[in-house]
């Protein structure tokens, strides 16, 4: 609508333009001057009058040029008569002599030529030509809109060009993820000499579902498989299904499937497939909600009635555990392709692949990166060599430094630093002692990681902090390194109370406070680390809540199994203090000189 009156005001502007120009143009002549028939006789009687040209109803008067050798000739003049009354006749009845009427030469002129029918004909025509002008846009835009319209149940897939190579990822471009890789390559293989495999009595796989963290890099190795593949590849997201209207994501799932039949063999890439694939009868809509409409003409498209020949489903998510199980079962996503976290091998690649165009210093040592990034992701990773860029240009540098890549991880990890925030010598004071009692007990702490780095400047929401890191990867912990922690936890807060006093204690160790219970809570109820409880969960874990349709975690114990763990988490909160407090006890002279020196 907005086009269309956009469109319509241009029009109008145009014709009133060319209208103007017709109405008041002369043509490059001199704009005549407008008088009276009396003037005129006037005029003829004093000898001043040398032609009188007829057009019509419309008489042109020049006058005698009274200084010929000027360059510049007398304006002429207009008046207008009576339509068919003759020029004679007007002047005797105003009083001209016969002997007057010979001092001047009459002409008589027809009009014609272009102007002339654009006078006679623009009155008219105009209105109508304008009319008719906003009608043709009108009907316009309303077929634009019922041709969008028809359009809704249309797929917006977007199909990968081979000849985009410009923007090309292929397999060489994805760092780590070896089995992975594989898998998809397989499929690859698959697609690039079918015979191969057919001729053993393979099946093409249906499927292949990616799960993972987010940012691990899943829609990474979808773009790696369309480059790869050299076969038609289509990637539409979940959410691009649904539309407000009913039916609509059922409809482009027919539609995307059909386009992919027709290129086969294609591949058919599904981002963020949890927004359609959800498991069934868990929301309020009941069968007939528009997202199960959609799921369900997936389910019979990927392995339904008619063969789905040549088409491999590829899609990603990050919540695999709320997808409906007929959508898992064999024959419609034969494989899941589980794209974890790297290991330090895996970053050390990644960080590599990410310095290809970043100019680093001879002393960069990647390795070092890796072993400090423990449980980055690889969109983690990317993140940190940008921001190690950018840290490097503000501070008028040539190349990367260690230092800019190891100040750029806990940028990262815990935000910007905020130098705005000035704190008092007080606050100073009680932000060092809190810190020290982290970083000296989880120094003298056996089975706690390292102490990396200990701050009091502000970073992101953290008054100070205490970074502490695993030298290695960590794939299980154990229940010495979960008391441990706990007792890190604590640290702040016991060495607060000691120093400060209990009136004094203040909001700083909160959060600590909240992690050390959590920490403990997990012991019990999700790892079975307790003795007086013994080796059982209890509640529905937190990663699991959302099946079955459960909007909550399912409480499967008693109200005094409940008071059980309570007196679980004391004790080992108690515990915990008790250790860290003998620790900052025993090391006090270390707290100071670390207090003194942050």
């Amino acid at each position: 609508m907005k086009n269309l009156f956009k469109n319509v005001g241009l029009t109008i502007v145009v014709l009133l333009v060319m209208m103007s120009v017709f109405q008041f143009a002369t043509f490059g002549q001199v704009e005549p001057e407008e008088i009276g028939i009396a003037r005129l006789v006037n005029e003829i009687k004093a000898g001043e009058v040398e032609e009188i040209i007829v057009r019509g109803s419309s008489l042109e008067i020049l006058r005698v040029d009274e200084n010929p050798d000027d360059d510049e000739t007398p304006v002429p003049q207009i008046t207008s008569k009576e339509p068919g009354e003759k020029l004679s006749d007007l002047l005797t009845n105003y009083g001209v002599t016969s002997e007057e009427l010979l001092t001047f030469t009459t002409s008589v002129q027809s009009e014609k030529g272009f102007s002339y029918w654009m006078r006679i004909l623009l009155p008219t025509l105009g209105p109508l030509v304008l009319i008719l002008v906003i009608i043709f846009f009108m009907a316009r835009q309303v077929q634009g809109a019922n041709s969008r319209a028809m359009m809704f149940g249309k797929s917006a897939a977007k199909e990968q060009q081979e000849k985009d190579k410009k923007h090309k990822t292929t397999f060489a471009d994805v760092a780590g993820m070896k089995e992975a890789k594989e898998e998809l390559e397989e499929i690859v293989d698959f697609l690039k000499r079918p015979k191969r495999f057919t001729e053993m009595g393979a099946k093409i796989p249906r499927g292949v579902l990616m799960t993972g963290r987010p940012g691990t890099g899943k829609t990474l190795l979808s773009r790696a498989v369309a480059g790869e593949a050299g076969v038609p590849f289509f990637h539409m997201s979940g959410s691009e299904f649904v539309e407000m209207f009913v039916g609509v994501g059922a409809s482009r799932v027919r539609d995307l499937f059909s386009k992919a039949k027709k290129a086969a063999p294609a591949i058919v890439f599904i981002d963020e497939i949890d927004a359609v694939g959800r498991r069934r009868g868990s929301g309020m809509g009941g069968s007939h909600d528009e997202r199960e409409q959609t799921l369900n003409q997936i389910l019979v498209e990927m392995d339904g009635f008619e063969e789905n020949l040549g088409v491999i489903v590829i899609a990603a998510t990050n919540r695999p555990d709320v997808l409906d199980p007929a959508l898992l079962r064999p024959g419609r996503f034969d494989r899941r392709v589980s794209v974890g976290a790297p290991d330090i091998k895996d970053r050390e690649a990644i960080l590599k692949v990410h310095a290809k165009n970043k100019p680093l210093e001879d002393s960069v040592d990647l390795k070092k990166v890796a072993e400090r990034t423990p449980g980055f992701t690889g969109a983690d990773l990317a993140n940190l060599m940008n921001e190690a860029a950018i840290t490097t240009v503000r501070t008028d540098k040539k190349k990367l430094t260690l230092d800019s890549i190891l100040n750029s991880i806990e940028k990262v990890l815990l935000g910007p630093e905020r130098k705005s925030h000035v704190m008092d010598e007080e606050e100073k004071r009680m932000t060092a002692y809190h810190e020290a009692g982290h970083a000296v007990v989880g120094y003298f702490s056996k089975h706690s990681d390292p102490v990396r780095k200990v701050s009091i400047i502000s970073r992101g929401s953290a008054g100070g902090y205490t970074l502490k890191m695993p030298d290695k990867d960590k794939h299980f912990h154990t229940k010495s390194e979960f008391y441990d922690d706990i007792a890190v936890a604590l640290g702040g807060f016991v060495i607060e109370k000691m120093i400060f006093g209990e009136e004094n204690i203040s909001t700083g160790p909160s959060s600590d406070l909240r992690k050390a219970t959590q920490l403990a809570r997990a012991l019990i109820m999700e790892y079975g680390m307790s003795s007086a409880l013994g080796p059982r969960t209890y509640g529905q874990s937190q990663d699991m809540k959302y099946l079955g349709g459960e909007t909550h975690a399912a409480r499967d114990y008693s109200e005094d199994v409940a008071k059980e763990i309570d007196d679980e988490v004391l004790k080992i909160l108690e515990e915990a203090k008790a250790r860290a407090k003998a620790i900052l006890t025993e090391q006090k002279d270390r707290v100071e000189k670390l207090v003194e020196r942050l």
